[in-house]
């Protein structure tokens, strides 16, 4: 934690980076393979907009997290791969994995307690 103003300014800046319903999973997708072509992020992710995807993903290539390369054929083909940069955010998306899953888990043993004191 910053202390010089009580401010989180490093880990405001990752969740800058993270924010929104569907950039863990592009980038969890992307963290998977080589590159990706953009209608393999959309089937990844059935549930996301075009205008949404590729929101998302010319943010995260402004941050410098994930690379376009576009190859001049016709059609012109587009795949979108993690940055030397960006793969050092795969560390962060496993200690975000590990931490949903343990509060899953956490959450059913709460939940149990709870009906337990209700039974």
């Amino acid at each position: 934690m910053d202390n010089s103003n009580g401010t989180c300014t490093g880990a405001y800046s990752t969740i800058d980076i993270v924010t929104g319903k569907w950039k863990p999973r592009i980038l969890y997708r992307l963290a998977q393979s080589e590159s990706v072509r953009f209608n393999e992020l959309k089937r990844f992710i059935p549930e996301i907009t075009q205008k949404m995807l590729t929101s998302h993903l010319r943010e995260l290539e402004n941050h410098d997290i994930i690379l376009r390369e576009i190859y001049p054929e016709v059609p012109p083909r587009v795949e979108y791969s993690l940055t030397e940069y960006g793969r050092s955010f795969i560390p962060i998306l496993d200690s975000l994995q590990q931490w949903g899953k343990n509060h899953l888990s956490h959450l059913e043993q709460v939940n149990d307690q709870q009906e337990k004191k209700i039974n």
